[in-house]
């Protein structure tokens, strides 16, 4: 899905994000939103922070030349890890939790550079990231920034070579937030959904393969940024089994393995890694073990949230049942019965919370809510889209405190 609203780091997780576009399937609703739709994201109790130390101007890039030198590994693609430095802490040394408390509240800057289908961050409407914009986010009062980025569509895909022109924008971009003093997560979103919509064991090899190959690329690029920069591991990856979470434990290991082995900061980065499907349900059923990690304490998941999605999501009236329009205590229409919410609403976003922060947080695992939210009904006049409006405020207000 694309991202419409903020991205909230917060409270009972991590921290909130506001998002403002993002890519791919949605978490936390037991209907969950489809590809095309938006919304904004959030985050749990520990969180993330970003330092102002910029990378040096002699951080590593990947030359054609080097990694066709390489021997070819699994999925025929070179090694790209061609550089690796030895593990370097100096401002790494706060762990996931730690970082997490610092992220009081950030922004998605979506539906640029993860834009899909024309090979610019432009081509889904949005103007360029500028340093100004990103000035203007932390003006704005957020400390954090998520960057959805496409990888797949910029990258030779005999080779998995990323573009070198656009391993530099991203790290430009990366660069503005770092000159503001922001924390940045930043992901291989939707990308096309070659990881995404493909989290089975027949394409377990060949995509494990190319996550090694772009996270060696990406990880080596932004190696010389501190503590500040976090890489996380996909954006909505779709699973409904066991067998399923298997394949998803793999490709977050093959993550976490391959920037480990870049070195540099990149050994003692905080990485997060994404539920089944970034759903609390299915997190909390299918999630059984996180993935090994050499160095302790560095590790966050994520979880979306948009719940529920008669109310943050749903276009039209079903047999199964109707759109929500109005939300909460206090906020329900004496006119417009039939659009009033028959679930979801306070009490079950407690009880979602809680069941993440006791398989996760209570463990001394932050949680990042990396988008929730919902858009408006256009559609409603007069006193509906009066309360409608007061209790879309009163929702985004009640999930990102709780």
């Amino acid at each position: 899905m694309k991202i419409i609203n903020t991205l909230l780091l917060s409270g009972l997780l991590s921290g909130l994000f506001i998002a403002t576009g993002c890519g791919g399937g949605g978490g936390g609703s037991s209907t969950p939103p489809t590809k095309g739709s938006a919304t904004p994201s959030s985050l749990a109790p520990s969180s993330v922070a970003l330092s102002s130390t910029a990378p040096s101007s002699t951080a590593s890039s990947i030359s054609s030349a080097a990694a066709s030198s390489n021997a070819s590994v699994a999925g025929g693609y070179p090694d790209y890890n061609v550089n690796p430095l030895p593990a370097d802490a100096t401002g790494m040394e706060s762990t996931a939790v730690q970082i997490a408390s610092q992220i009081n509240i950030g922004f998605n800057i979506g539906n640029t550079l993860e834009a899909m289908g024309g090979k610019s961050e432009t081509y889904w409407g949005n103007p360029k990231i500028t340093k100004e914009f990103v000035t203007f986010v932390k003006q704005s009062g957020f400390n954090a920034i998520r960057l959805p980025v496409s990888w797949d569509q910029y990258a030779n895909q005999a080779t998995a070579e990323i573009d070198i022109h656009w391993l530099n924008r991203v790290k430009e971009v990366v660069q503005y937030a770092m000159d503001n003093d922001l924390y940045v997560i930043l992901n291989i979103h939707w990308d096309g959904g070659w990881l995404e919509n493909n989290v089975t064991p027949a394409k377990q090899a060949d995509n494990n393969a190319k996550q090694k190959a772009y996270w060696e690329q990406i990880a080596t690029h932004l190696r010389d940024f501190d503590e500040h920069l976090i890489f996380a591991s996909a954006n909505e990856p779709n699973v409904d089994t066991a067998e399923q979470m298997q394949v998803l434990h793999s490709y977050h290991q093959t993550f976490i393995d391959t920037v480990r082995a870049t070195g540099g900061k990149n050994a003692h980065r905080v990485l997060v890694v994404q539920g089944p499907s970034t759903d609390i349900d299915k997190t909390n059923e299918l999630w059984t073990t996180m993935p090994n990690d050499a160095v302790a304490n560095k590790l966050m998941v994520e979880i979306h949230f948009y719940s529920p999605w008669n109310y943050t999501g749903m276009t039209k009236d079903e047999t199964w049942g109707n759109q929500f329009f109005y939300w909460g205590k206090g906020f329900h229409s004496t006119t417009d019965t039939t659009h009033n919410p028959t679930w979801g609403e306070e009490d079950y976003v407690d009880t979602q919370f809680a069941r993440i922060k006791t398989q996760f947080v209570d463990k001394g695992i932050p949680v990042i809510m990396g988008e929730y939210g919902l858009g408006v009904r256009k559609q409603l006049t007069g006193d509906d889209l009066k309360l409608h409006l007061d209790g879309r405020a009163y929702y985004l207000k009640y999930v990102t405190q709780q």
